[in-house]
């Protein structure tokens, strides 16, 4: 059932093949029927009689590799996935990379799995949170080994499908197929199996059966599917998945809705589905926020990011449901989304196999805050593992719970799913937390700048956080390592600058320092520093002007103009290099050279004084007789505008 959430529309079969004997095509026909029924156990057999004999096409191969990937038959889908990739290496659906990679990591071929999830995450577009392979796989071992689990050995059967985690008082209340002896026991074509019940069976406060399995009382369970269900903390209303029981035809009722029923004398009455469910696609798997303000759950519904992803709708004081949102691309892929889980302190946890795991589903967990989520991150084994795991629950105060799972305890042996009750040992590790921190500070002075903002913006261009830098210019944000940013430093009287983050690093630190935009025209003050000019060089024993040096120089005209009674002292320096007396005429000429350039271009004369320096005010430590670069050498000829009025 856990898989019928995830396929329903998305594998419309076209009709037949292009195969010589019209036996095959009337197989195939069947087939495709059963497929588009999710029969899966009908169309497995006809597909693979008819690959076996030798037909082959993408088609083909990509359907029946998907009956045994959609049942946790990882072996058999290994081996259908490989001739898909042998017969075109760029299938029409990219998900069956993904697909691929799963089955792989679930065989224990992880080398070739990580090939071709790297190539899954390159062909599915560009996406700029995704990590190497290596680096999820480092990942996932930090944040494993947190967990003691065992299976529920009063419930455990290979034999049959046991999943839940939902506990009320000291019962858990799960889904189940167990046969029972009526006429009304169908099969279900999914898994041949019988259709899931709800049953609860009393634990002590280590989860160890005191009892034995019994069916829940009410109007609850149907001759189909249910399963999933989630009280509020009075204990008085459950929501749980059932299969369409409205569908018109049989096509349709494969499809899964979510009901919610009241309790009333002790006994649960009729269900009523929500009002969000559809005929044509499902919803599943419910769960509530601690404040039971919010629902969240699955659906394959249009309009998603994959196969189903999570959604979480509004629940008013009196009941209303409100219209579902979709969790966005940080929590939903390409792949599927499942069995969400909110514990007491707002953690999600859900299943997926979209994002890089151990095997198929595996559990992820993320920090629900205020207008986001934190960093997503795989809770590790032995929670999971290389089948799938998923249904999980926690009670945050006992850190006590449940976790469903298809593993097998003899190795190469296959089973169904089975509830297995978890106790955690270690909270989860923040993984992805990075810190970039730095200073804000005056490009002229080196002072710090004080209640500058820095805003970190990801690579989607969207804000991920903004904040002010301290009285000492400081700055720290919490980042995810693994995404880069673009960190802009800004403050009203200063120009804005941007730099760019690298990613992997756990730690980093970027600097800016702001050139002044507005800043008090005094006596003394340096326009070169206030309008940011660069050093206005001359060639070695040049006095005038470069070409690029005008583009600076007009920067100083503005000012004069904006100023009339600005009076400024334009001071030229020379480098080292030659005889004092030489260095101190050259200078003189240098520095009449750019006054004449301000009188040509309308200054009053009277406005402007001109001096040289020489080589008396070097900036650096290229003296007489100092081996210097030529950089070096021409940072020291240089010219000043000082603001004498």
């Amino acid at each position: 059932m856990k898989n019928n959430i995830t396929i329903t529309l998305l594998f419309i079969f076209l009709l037949g093949f292009l195969v010589p004997i019209n036996a095959q095509d009337q197989k195939l026909t069947k087939a495709t029927s059963s497929y588009d029924r999710l029969d899966y156990v009908d169309a497995q057999k006809i597909y693979l009689a008819v690959a076996e004999k030798g037909y082959t096409s993408e088609e083909l191969f990509s359907k029946l590799a998907n009956t045994y990937y959609f049942n946790a038959q990882y072996g058999d889908a290994v081996k259908w996935y490989g001739k898909l990739f042998e017969l075109n290496q760029n299938p029409k659906s990219p998900i069956d990379l993904l697909r691929y990679s799963q089955s792989l990591n679930a065989t224990g071929n992880h080398q070739k799995a990580a090939k071709y999830y790297d190539i899954f995450i390159a062909k599915n577009g560009t996406d700029p949170k995704a990590i190497k392979v290596i680096d999820y796989l480092n990942l996932i071992q930090q944040n494993s080994g947190r967990y003691q689990l065992h299976p529920i050995d009063a419930i455990y059967d290979e034999d049959r499908v046991t999943f839940g985690h939902t506990k009320v008082g000291n019962k858990l209340v799960y889904a189940a197929t167990v046969d029972n002896p009526t006429i009304l026991n169908t099969k279900n074509a999914w898994d041949g199996l019988s259709f899931l019940s709800l049953y609860e069976i009393e634990l002590d406060q280590d989860n160890v059966a005191t009892g034995k399995p019994t069916k829940i009382r009410g109007k609850l369970n149907s001759r189909f599917h249910e399963s999933s269900p989630i009280y509020t903390k009075d204990g008085n209303t459950m929501y749980l998945t059932r299969s369409n029981l409205t569908a018109k035809n049989r096509k349709n009722d494969q499809n899964l809705k979510i009901y919610r029923s009241v309790k009333k004398d002790n006994v649960w009455q009729k269900p009523e589905e929500l009002h969000f469910n559809s005929d044509v696609y499902s919803s599943a798997h419910p769960a509530l926020s601690p404040d039971e303000t919010k629902l969240y759950f699955s659906s394959d519904r249009p309009g998603g990011f994959g196969e189903s992803d999570l959604y979480v709708a509004s629940i008013a004081t009196d009941g209303t449901i409100g219209k579902p949102v979709n969790l966005g691309p940080d929590i939903n892929t390409a792949g599927k989304e499942t069995f969400p889980f909110v514990s007491e302190d707002n953690e999600l946890y859900f299943s997926s196999d979209g994002h890089f795991g151990l095997g198929g589903l595996d559990v992820f967990y993320v920090k629900i805050k205020n207008g986001g989520y934190g960093n997503l991150l795989n809770v590790g084994a032995p929670i999971n593992s290389y089948a799938d795991d998923f249904s999980f629950g926690i009670n945050k105060e006992t850190k006590k719970g449940f976790i469903s799972t298809n593993r097998s305890q003899s190795e190469g042996t296959f089973v169904h799913d089975n509830i297995y009750t978890f106790i955690e040992t270690e909270p989860i590790k923040e993984v992805y937390q990075a810190k970039i921190d730095g200073y804000v500070t005056d490009k002229q002075t080196g002072l710090p700048i004080a209640g500058a903002t820095v805003a970190l913006t990801d690579s989607e261009g969207k804000l991920f956080q903004s904040l002010t830098t301290n009285a000492d210019g400081y700055y720290a944000i919490e980042t995810n390592r693994y995404n880069i940013y673009t960190i802009r430093a800004s403050q009203e009287l200063y120009d804005t600058d941007e730099k760019i983050s690298k990613s992997g690093l756990e730690q980093q630190t970027i600097n800016f320092q702001l050139q002044k935009n507005k800043a008090q025209i005094i006596p003394g003050t340096d326009l070169a520093e206030v309008l940011n000019i660069p050093i206005i060089y001359f060639d070695f024993d040049k006095w005038n002007l470069r070409p690029e040096a005008e583009i600076e120089l007009q920067k100083v005209l503005e000012v004069l103009r904006e100023h009339p009674a600005l009076k400024i002292d334009i001071r030229s320096h020379t480098d080292s290099r030659g005889s004092d007396s030489y260095n101190m005429t050259l200078s003189n000429r240098r520095a009449k050279s750019t006054m004449e350039y301000f009188i040509a271009h309308g200054i009053d004369r009277d406005r402007l004084t001109a001096r040289g320096f020489g080589e008396t005010q070097l900036v650096n430590y290229c003296g007489n007789n100092i081996e210097c670069t030529e950089a070096e050498h021409q940072q020291n000829r240089r010219s000043e505008f000082i603001v004498k009025e």
